[in-house]
């Protein structure tokens, strides 16, 4: 049982920059590890994951403005957003799943969501203002 917890979500302007933290309980190393978000009336979708083999991968849209990174020796994952825009704004979640080596299963969960995979921290809001 992997228990996360995320922290730094809070309200920027246009262009502002947050730093989102995801502490987990137990060891995570060699899960996939992704950030979700969640805007009111949309699906959840994945914005950014390390997969099990350490490689990196982005929505579209936050390529180039996001980026994930992990601390393994402090079960940690951070997601750095700059360049922030009113369409970012939505509850963020963090998330990880044993994937038993697959990183096609990672990538799988990424682009089709499923709560009922996993573990998932309660969530954190960025709102973005123009």
């Amino acid at each position: 049982q992997v228990q996360l917890l995320e922290s730094g979500g809070g309200s920027v302007h246009t262009g502002g920059s947050l730093r989102l933290s995801c502490a987990a309980s137990g060891e995570t190393s060699g899960y996939c590890m992704v950030w979700f978000r969640q805007a009111p009336g949309k699906e959840r979708e994945g914005v950014a994951a390390i997969y099990n083999d350490g490689t990196k991968t982005y929505k579209a849209s936050v390529k180039g403005r996001f980026t994930i990174s992990q601390d393994n020796a402090k079960n940690t994952l951070f997601l750095q957003m700059n360049d922030l825009k009113p369409e970012d704004t939505a509850m963020y979640y963090c998330a990880a799943a044993v994937v038993f080596g697959s990183t096609a299963r990672c990538s799988t969960w990424f682009t089709t969501p499923r709560p009922d995979f996993g573990y998932w921290g309660q969530g954190t809001q960025v709102t973005v203002s123009s």
